[in-house]
């Protein structure tokens, strides 16, 4: 058995007859016919039972074309790896990314693609965590952009630890850098919904060590939970990359939550089916780098992993 063989034994079967797999292979219906009937032979079994419609498979066939079909399939993914190894990596990679980290990443990254990865079609998708974590789920990324406490992190590639603090009107208190924990509770909190990540890394820390929040909104919208807090209406918490170009506009103040500090993972997902695909593979090992250039120019207020 060889390779060419299993190739004209599929291509039979999904064309439905010599004839016609004879004229979309390119290739004599006497050479398909020879190489399926060594294929039998080989196995000491009949694979296709032929007759004046076309041809049909047999027990065995079903069995050898499963297998066949994976062995294909194999030998195209290595052909693609070793070939884009060399040449620039093509195809269509879609990521997700949080609304918060999009602030800072999304810019950055699609012209980071547009000029390294010209002959990828890039699509981006943001979202609050809680849906980018079901979408991930079902297959609908290649790669996403996620939140992880430090504990929950695994195989995925860390990003950036960022903290969490709190949000606050201007001219409003607290006046200090920073803030204990425990004292959170005097703040109305406008926050994300239970299911989203960003709440579930601070309300394990609250609920850790005895503390109450007096949650009074729960939004799941990014912007719509900073307006609140410029106008006055909430406080929030949140990680400076979610309200960097607010506070550089003095529109929203942060102040640093304490004893203890609130941090998370931001890290890199990939989809187990596109682990070997070249194209999610470029933009995989671009991201770090282009993250890794935005905390150490200033522009995203996180730090950096410890380089491997």
């Amino acid at each position: 058995m060889d390779i060419r063989q299993l190739k004209y034994f599929v291509g039979v079967v999904e064309a439905g007859s010599f004839t016609k797999a004879a004229a979309l292979l390119h290739v004599a219906q006497s050479a398909l016919s020879l190489h399926v009937r060594q294929l039998e032979e080989g196995f000491g079994t009949q694979l296709l039972v032929r007759d004046r419609t076309g041809v049909s498979v047999t027990a065995s066939g079903d069995r050898l074309l499963e297998r066949a079909r994976i062995i294909l399939r194999e030998i195209q993914l290595t052909e693609a790896e070793l070939t884009n190894s060399v040449a620039a990596p093509s195809g269509e990679v879609t990521i997700g990314i949080p609304s918060g980290a999009a602030r800072v990443l999304s810019g950055p990254l699609l012209e980071s693609v547009r000029s390294e990865l010209p002959r990828i079609s890039f699509k981006m998708i943001e979202g609050m965590t809680g849906p980018l974590e079901e979408w991930m789920g079902a297959g609908r990324f290649n790669l996403a952009v996620l939140y992880r406490t430090a504990e929950s992190v695994g195989q995925m590639t860390v990003l950036a630890r960022e903290e969490f603090y709190l949000v606050v009107p201007p001219g409003e208190p607290p006046f200090e850098n920073s803030i204990p924990l425990v004292d959170l509770h005097a703040f109305p909190l406008a926050v994300p919904m239970r299911n989203n990540n960003v709440r579930r890394s601070v309300a394990d820390v609250v609920a850790q060590h005895g503390c109450v929040l007096d949650v009074r909104f729960e939004v799941d919208s990014l912007s719509t939970i900073i307006n609140m807090v410029m106008e006055g209406k909430a406080y929030s918490i949140l990680t400076p990359s979610a309200i960097q170009k607010e506070a550089s506009q003095g529109r929203v103040r942060t102040v640093k939550i304490i004893d203890p500090v609130i941090t998370r993972s931001v890290v890199l997902a990939v989809n187990a089916k596109d682990e070997r695909s070249p194209a999610v593979s470029a933009v995989r090992n671009l991201i770090p780098r282009v993250v890794r250039t935005l905390i150490e120019s200033g522009h995203w207020s996180a730090t950096a992993p410890d380089p491997a």
